[in-house]
């Protein structure tokens, strides 16, 4: 996105005794806190981005002091969604900047006309609560169609034996395991509904690759998801309730018009997850800082 106007380099660290550039663009206030510093060091002032993850906005910010000195020297901090800016000093919020996520958009893949499937997207870990949905799941009544894949690898030996135990007693959950970005975004097309639980999200990317997708999506009622859906949304359940996510599943399966003010209000929200929004995003607060 800024190779049209700038030659770009992508590295893991910067280190002083590399050739200082123009602009740097951070990702992540803690784990880039000495490219960070180092770059300050440097130069003065100016061509400082931050771009805050999830973990920063709902996390580390709060109580980490690298990551809270990052915020301080940096330029111009880039959140994903607008409800990050609430977590904020709000001496910080005037330098904040929304760059929404973008995905290619897909033409929405064909359904099964025999089952109901839900598909929930990435790795097994606590702050994704991946068990939340699952659960739910197991909990419908045996004439329901619903069947849910998950799609994602298990990042510890905690959750892969849970859900391979799981995966043996409930015949309606598929676990895909890890997929390539591609493959990936083919399972979301053909699903009917994306379910996404977490209880921290900075801006999930797996939002915008189903709303471009025409899939409508249930989510966690929290902070990261409501700024990528909007505060009216009408598919949130309450964090960590299986009981109100099946619930919700039950609803998107059985009531087409309410699964269909949910693909109604998620295409709304299309033209927010537009590559050339985003581009255009990120190439202004770039120059913002030069």
């Amino acid at each position: 996105m800024l190779a049209r106007d700038y030659a770009v380099k992508i590295v893991e660290r910067w280190s002083p005794e590399r050739v200082l550039p123009d602009a740097m663009i951070a990702l992540h206030a803690r784990r880039s806190y000495e490219s960070i510093v180092r770059f300050r060091k440097r130069r003065a002032e100016g061509g400082l981005v931050l771009a805050l993850t999830g973990t920063d906005v709902y996390r580390d910010i709060h109580r980490d002091e690298d990551a809270q000195h990052s915020l301080e020297i940096a330029d111009e901090l880039v959140v994903l969604q607008p409800k990050a800016i609430e977590e904020l000093d709000e001496r910080l919020r005037w330098k904040t900047r929304v760059v929404y996520q973008s995905a290619r958009a897909l033409v929405p893949g064909e359904k099964s006309k025999r089952r109901f499937n839900i598909i929930q997207v990435g790795h097994l870990r606590h702050e994704k609560d991946p068990f939340t949905p699952i659960t739910a799941l197991r909990t419908l009544l045996d004439e329901s169609r619903i069947r849910l894949v998950h799609v994602g690898g298990a990042l510890d030996r905690e959750h892969a034996d849970t859900i391979k135990a799981v995966a043996k007693e409930e015949p309606r959950l598929t676990w895909a395991g890890a997929k390539d970005h591609s493959r990936t975004r083919r399972y979301i097309k053909r699903a009917n509904l994306l379910v996404i639980a977490s209880k921290m999200e900075g801006g999930a990317n797996v939002i915008v690759e189903a709303v471009t997708s025409g899939v409508p999506v249930i989510a966690s009622r929290v902070s990261g998801n409501v700024g990528m859906l909007g505060e009216d949304y009408a598919g949130y359940f309450a964090f960590g309730s299986a009981h109100d996510c099946a619930a919700l599943m039950q609803r998107c399966e059985t009531d087409k018009r309410f699964l269909a003010k949910l693909a109604s209000q998620c295409a709304k929200r299309a033209k927010l997850f537009a590559p050339e929004r985003e581009a255009a995003a990120i190439r202004a607060a770039v120059k913002s800082v030069l």
